[in-house]
């Protein structure tokens, strides 16, 4: 159930399902990333809501400006989103709220026939890298093993989500 301030509604109108999990990555077991393409990820999290507002940019130059928003639920591995993408006088608009932003290369890399992303973070957040995976069906996603160089899984952890990073730094680690 997602609770809004008329109620309670059981999912946004316009939401579909990510099912997602994290890992934290050891970057000495990982791959070299010399040669995998990149895109460079620059996100707001706008002060006072769950939107992150992000640009993301190819090697190519090629730029996807979109808005987000990831909404609570009981199951952090599946949670609703929504998703529109802006044009860039969209993005300026939204750009000039307050926001706590992050930046990271994104990475993506096979491993045993799926694809992880590996987000190796930049400023205050480095050296921190994190992979991902996105699975369309629930028992495909938590059935999936988690890549050799992948130290812990954080996928429950609401310290390593885009917006706590960006507030708050790395968690310090036991």
């Amino acid at each position: 159930m997602i609770r809004t301030a008329c109620g309670e509604a059981e999912a946004p109108k316009y939401a579909h399902i990510e099912r997602e999990r994290r890992w934290l990555v050891d970057p000495a077991r990982r791959p070299a990333l010399a040669e995998v393409p990149t895109v460079l990820i620059e996100d707001r999290y706008i002060t006072g809501t769950r939107l992150r507002l992000r640009r993301m940019t190819a090697v190519s130059g090629a730029c996807a400006l979109k808005l987000t928003k990831k909404y609570d639920a009981a199951d952090p591995l599946a949670r609703p989103i929504v998703t529109a993408y802006l044009t860039a006088a969209e993005y300026a608009v939204f750009a000039a709220l307050p926001a706590a932003a992050l930046a990271k290369r994104r990475y993506l890399l096979i491993d045993c026939g799926a694809s992880f992303s590996l987000d190796v973070f930049d400023g205050a957040l480095a050296p921190l890298e994190l992979c991902e995976i996105e699975w369309p069906d629930d028992a495909g996603l938590r059935a999936l093993q988690p890549p050799a160089w992948a130290v812990r899984e954080v996928s429950s952890d609401p310290r390593y989500q885009g917006a706590a990073l960006a507030q708050n730094g790395a968690p310090q680690e036991r």
